[in-house]
């Protein structure tokens, strides 16, 4: 806890956002930094509340009230290190994660809840500018190798792991470089890449080893990584996106969102890209609520869109908790991000029917439905046709690729479109899956939970007297 009377005393705060007219045109981030006080009063307000559910509301099991306790003292440096117990990163989820551990907080029954997130992040990145995080390499080498496929979230956590229990850990990423959605689908006003990039670095001098450009199972074959490496841990993540099943989805001007966040991340780090998606003086639809399509939105604003529209087929949630959604649990409410600040308009259930255009897409037809029971029904009547230059789907993944890599390492998809695992383990002895790709697609707190408890797995299984190559 913090203060005992911390929560009586103070309200909740959040950093302030930086004027919506000075950052929609630059792409770093939004949040501006917390002031010292500002954070010391907001762990102040963690309460004595006997069980904390903050713990069970994070994947992670993050040591909330102990941190929170010990920035209210000023022992800041001891905060960094219960903080890095039970997360690798929190720099990335202190800006990422949507936070359930702050829904499922005590305080959160009569009040607004404590600014955990605030906190987080205020704590690692003063350890970064204190230079108290430096590299831990293994004391020992365990003469063990493990690959680990993939380069996001889990794929990095389990390799930081590994790593430091002594195992040669060599990080395989189809892509030219680290990072996965990390880097490529997250803007950078949401999280600069050069927080990335420092991590990539401490990683590297753990001896943490990275080969990019590899499409494991194309480029290079999976049977053959498993005979090199002692261990291979599979962390591609969920990527399989969700098409649009409509007349005239194949129109020119139709994108998948991670193509078109890809595109401009590799923009803002400098890159050249080839037959950019571009919005400006276009009017914009995205397609999906959520924080993908919200990752657009942003976006869009800051291409210069002449309009933007979100369009969610679910009905708009409710302001505040219903009787059926009780606390501690994740509560479907109405949320706003940073990019909704900045504009554009936002419409819930409605269905797109077609996208029509003659050599690319020029208007939506939609239509409002009623939901009840079972699928939504159109409301008569409804039907209507909007602008729209340039159509962004964003309405979620499907599941992991059947990439070649499972068939040549003897795995396939189950119906849920992820790779079947007891625990971590998969059928095939010394393969291992971890992230979105075991549970499907998730939050990135679940995904660094996966990579940690992976690693265990494949630590445990290294040690084992049958490992042998």
């Amino acid at each position: 806890m913090g203060k005992p009377t911390g929560f009586i005393e103070h309200p909740r705060e959040q950093p302030k956002r930086r004027p919506v007219d000075e950052r929609k045109h630059d792409w770093r981030e939004v949040y501006q930094p917390a002031p010292e006080q500002l954070v010391r009063t907001q762990a102040a307000r963690c309460m004595d509340c006997g069980i904390p559910f903050c713990h069970q509301g994070c994947p992670l099991g993050n040591l909330i009230p102990d941190w929170n306790d010990l920035i209210y003292k000023g022992r800041d440096r001891e905060a960094l290190a219960k903080l890095h117990a039970t997360n690798n990163f929190p720099e990335f989820t202190g800006r990422l994660c949507p936070a359930p551990c702050e829904a499922s907080c005590v305080l959160a029954l009569a009040d607004a809840p404590v600014s955990i997130k605030v906190v987080e992040q205020a704590i690692v990145d003063k350890g970064f500018e204190q230079g108290w995080i430096a590299p831990q390499p293994a004391v020992e080498s365990s003469g063990k190798s493990v690959a680990v496929v993939g380069s996001g979230p889990a794929g990095l956590a389990a390799a930081q792991q590994l790593a430091r229990a002594g195992h040669a850990v060599t990080v395989y990423e189809r892509s030219d470089k680290i990072g996965g959605l990390l880097r490529y689908g997250i803007p950078d006003f949401k999280m600069d890449k050069a927080l990335l990039d420092r991590r990539l670095k401490q990683m590297e001098a753990e001896g943490v080893r990275f080969v990019t450009g590899v499409e494991v199972g194309k480029g290079s074959n999976a049977a053959g990584l498993k005979r090199f490496h002692d261990a291979v841990l599979l962390a591609c993540g969920a990527t399989q996106a969700r098409g649009l099943a409509v007349p005239g989805a194949d129109l020119p001007g139709v994108h998948l969102a991670m193509e078109y966040l890809e595109q401009q991340n590799r923009v803002v780090a400098g890159e050249r890209v080839a037959n950019r998606i571009d919005a400006k003086d276009k009017h914009v639809v995205i397609l999906g609520g959520g924080d993908t399509g919200a990752d657009c939105l942003g976006t869009a604003h800051r291409q210069g869109a002449k309009s933007v529209t979100q369009l969610e087929l679910m009905p708009r949630p409710p302001d505040k908790r219903l009787p059926h959604d009780p606390w501690p649990n994740w509560p479907n409410i109405f949320r706003s991000s940073a990019a909704h600040e900045e504009g554009g308009e936002r419409g819930f259930a409605v269905q797109t029917t077609a996208a029509l255009g003659d050599e690319r897409v020029e208007r939506l037809r939609l239509a409002d439905v009623r939901w009840g029971e079972g699928a939504p029904t159109v409301v008569a009547g409804s039907e209507r046709e909007i602008p729209c230059d340039l159509l962004l789907v964003a309405i979620g993944f499907s599941g992991a690729e059947n990439a070649p890599l499972l068939e040549q390492l003897g795995l396939s998809l189950n119906p849920r479109t992820t790779v079947p695992a007891t625990g971590y383990a998969t059928a095939t002895p010394g393969v291992f899956v971890a992230g979105d790709m075991r549970r499907g697609a998730s939050l990135i707190v679940w995904a660094i939970a996966e990579g940690r408890d992976a690693a265990q797995a494949v630590h445990a299984y290294l040690a084992s007297a049958s490992v042998s190559r």
